[in-house]
């Protein structure tokens, strides 16, 4: 295996933008490229991540290319997922010897629609979609069934949302952040019980860009380079009615492939975009109480759907890279009820 390490991370997160993808994206993908130190013209391979749902209309990531540069010509591909499986082939690609060097990125804009009703596109087409369950209470029945079968209390998924929120306030790129009181948060009425509004995500429109780069290139080009140490995706069935969705199983084998339990683990950025899901993710990687959950504060207070996943592995790398840890996972997802899942083991220098 070659060892493949992230030297560079840029981001950009608004409750709302007035500008299009491309405009968003452009600035992000420059400071990328420019923390880098590698000219554009010299990355090898590009990848984005990102769907034609949120844009409306089909083949619409050509356009992203608009803010990347597509001349002189680029080998580039697309993934319709959020950009931390982009990551993952480039990753592929530097391990098959046909890149050295890969600039990956992803975008959404969630504000122009009702997300939670999107999203149900992504279910059974013939059975549960024409039901149209919007998201948000697909998640609160994995929510009802995980209190019960883990004995955890409404109270507990308050705590999350409380420590998550001041946990944002260190991050200039959150969008939901603040202190507060778990009492006042659970006075607050229902979305769709069990969750309120503090469980459910704070959707936001955004981009993320990382450059990653083989071995001694990547050593040349950071100070301090995070090495990719294990990565893996695995999948659940979709239909909600074939799987306990109280667990993760496709979370749990992604981490014991990618080696989440072979060493300790400073902190963990899980792309948690409900409060319950933390805490099955949790149970999943067998992270433990010592480990720091979204120093972030996670997709739960910023998810720029298709970018949140790939934002988590960039916030982990870094954290790493100005030292406040030397081990992390981090965790991305898709689908209702973390059908579909990938951990990546992160590692400084």
């Amino acid at each position: 295996m070659r060892d493949v390490g992230i030297v560079s991370f840029a981001q950009s997160n608004a409750a709302r933008e007035l500008r299009n993808e491309v405009e968003i994206l452009l600035p992000v993908v420059k400071e990328a490229v420019k923390q880098s130190g590698l000219p554009r013209t010299e990355i090898d391979f590009t990848c984005s991540g990102s769907s034609d749902f949120l844009q409306g209309q089909p083949f619409a990531f050509v356009m992203a290319l608009d803010g990347v540069g597509a001349w002189p010509p680029i080998k580039e591909s697309h993934v319709e997922m959020d950009g931390a499986w982009a990551l993952y082939e480039a990753w592929v690609k530097i391990q098959a010897g046909e890149a050295e060097s890969a600039l990956i990125y992803s975008f959404g804009k969630t504000s122009p629609g009702d997300l939670a009703e999107v999203l149900a596109l992504q279910l059974d087409p013939y059975c549960a979609t024409q039901l149209w369950p919007d998201a948000d209470s697909v998640a609160g029945i994995q929510a009802r069934l995980y209190l019960s079968r883990a004995r955890k209390s409404e109270r507990d998924l308050a705590e999350v949302a409380v420590r998550s929120r001041r946990d944002a306030l260190d991050n200039p790129h959150a969008v939901a952040k603040g202190n507060f009181d778990a009492e006042k948060l659970l006075a607050e009425p229902y979305r769709t019980s069990p969750l309120r509004d503090h469980d459910c995500p704070t959707n936001s429109d955004g981009a993320t860009a990382l450059v990653i780069a083989a071995g001694d290139l990547a050593r040349k080009l950071a100070k301090r380079p995070v090495w990719i140490r294990g990565i893996d995706h695995r999948i659940d069935p979709p239909a909600l009615g074939v799987r306990d969705l109280t667990r993760a199983p496709s979370a749990e084998l992604a981490a014991k492939k990618a080696g989440v339990g072979r060493d300790r683990i400073d902190f963990a950025e899980l792309d948690a975009p409900y409060t319950h899901q933390e805490l099955i993710l949790r149970e999943a990687l067998g992270l433990g109480t010592d480990v720091r959950i979204n120093p972030s504060g996670g997709s739960l207070c910023t998810r720029a759907l298709f970018s949140c996943g790939l934002n988590r592995i960039g916030d982990a790398f870094a954290r790493i890279a100005c030292g406040e840890g030397d081990r992390a996972v981090a965790h991305a997802t898709q689908g209702h009820c973390l059908q579909q899942n990938l951990v990546c083991v992160l590692e400084g220098e």
